[in-house]
């Protein structure tokens, strides 16, 4: 059997495009059907002069120049953008759904408990993803009745030292109403946020709980405390950019619009780990749902702990998190099921009792009512080590 030669132009020095490149990797495992010629390099690097001229089949690309485009199209090879920076090019774009990154956030920090956001990363209109993350979390915050506050104005990196560009960021911090939720643009915007608020004496997670995005171990563990984090599934987005090129190679046409693809999830860690909540008793009984929801956690059980009538603690539930105390078990019973379902290769029946549900056709149930999708299909479209014969989804698929 001949081998589809296949060019990856994908940058290795961030965990972005490192998780794309295991996404291809585990297509092509798969099918056997590739040879893949890859080079190691950093964001942004121009291609190396053996790409010139290069002759082979198809070519996946984080297509970051008009002059990169160029290259690509001067070979007249069937070709995948993993970018989707640059307006009007021609190539099918497959890469992360911003609008479901940004709600996904805000929803996190929400169910802190907090009221009061804002953003950081980057400068406004300096890279595309930065804003469409930004509109979609300041929506849904303000969508939520939360109040969202500017941003730190923003000088050039050539323009003054570190220090003075932490403390500018350290003095922006200080003015922030507190608690607040700060989404950053990515890991690395939430490393500096940390490392400005240490500066200033502002506590995280107590007064400020940041969130980045990426999920890159390496940054969000050098931080103290470590950063929470959005997965955007990077191994998923590379795994369909892929399987969409194979189809390419094999003379389908391009799809007419970008297969967009929703994160996995939230990576919790110390930055994120509070209960924003001022009212004392609804802070207790949030602290034991957490604790005990997945063991099965009742209301009536949870009475015994709160020193409240049910009447008075769900009115207060609703005031301060936003549903019933039931409501709240169910949350935290089915972001355990989900995990689980991410991350383990578990039977639904054991995953339900994991998880704290009574079998495993209520946890369908509330997998159906709260998600409108069922528990074997979420697995397939959000695990990481994916299958053969996963089924290929599209854009309207994706979310």
């Amino acid at each position: 059997m001949s081998l589809f030669r296949v060019l990856a132009l994908i940058e290795s020095s961030r965990a972005f495009g490192r998780g794309l490149v295991r996404g291809v990797n585990s297509y092509n495992a798969a099918q056997r059907a590739w040879s893949i010629e890859f080079s190691p390099h950093g964001t942004d690097a121009p291609p190396e002069k053996w790409v010139e001229g290069w002759r082979g089949d198809g070519i996946l690309a984080r297509v970051t120049t008009p002059s990169l485009a160029d290259e690509i199209r001067s070979l007249g090879k069937p070709a995948v953008d993993l970018r989707g920076i640059l307006p009007d090019l021609e190539f099918p774009y497959v890469g992360s759904d911003h609008r479901a990154l940004g709600k996904l956030a805000a929803e996190h920090l929400w169910e802190q408990g907090l009221r009061n956001f804002a953003f950081c990363g980057l400068p406004p209109s300096s890279k595309h993803y930065r804003d469409a993350r930004f509109e979609w979390f300041a929506k849904e915050v303000t969508t939520r009745g939360g109040k969202l506050f500017p941003p730190p104005e923003y000088e050039p990196k050539e323009s003054g030292s570190w220090d003075q560009r932490q403390q500018s960021l350290a003095d922006w911090l200080a003015k922030l109403p507190k608690p607040i939720g700060i989404m950053t643009c990515q890991d690395d915007s939430g490393l500096q946020v940390i490392e400005a608020a240490r500066r200033c004496g502002v506590r995280v997670p107590d007064d400020v709980a940041v969130l980045g995005v990426d999920d890159d171990e390496l940054q969000c563990n050098m931080c103290c405390p470590p950063l929470s984090s959005v997965d955007p599934n990077a191994e998923r987005i590379g795994y369909e950019a892929a399987a969409l090129l194979h189809r390419l190679m094999n003379g389908e046409s391009p799809p007419q619009e970008p297969i967009l693809l929703p994160p996995r999830g939230i990576v919790v860690r110390q930055s994120t780990d509070l209960l924003a909540v001022p009212d004392p008793e609804v802070a207790l009984a949030l602290e034991l749902i957490r604790e005990r929801a997945c063991e099965g956690l009742r209301v009536s059980e949870l009475l015994k702990s709160v020193p409240l009538s049910r009447s008075v603690l769900e009115n207060r539930f609703r005031e301060f998190v936003g549903r019933t105390p039931k409501a709240e078990i169910v949350r935290v019973q089915l972001e355990h099921a989900k995990r689980l379902l991410i991350d383990t290769d578990e039977r639904l029946n054991a995953i339900a009792q994991e998880a704290g549900f009574r079998d495993a056709r209520y946890l369908c149930d509330v997998f159906h009512r709260k998600l409108g999708t069922t528990p074997g299909t979420f697995r397939k479209e959000h695990q990481r080590n994916l299958p053969k014969g996963t089924p290929i989804l599209s854009g309207d698929q994706a979310r």
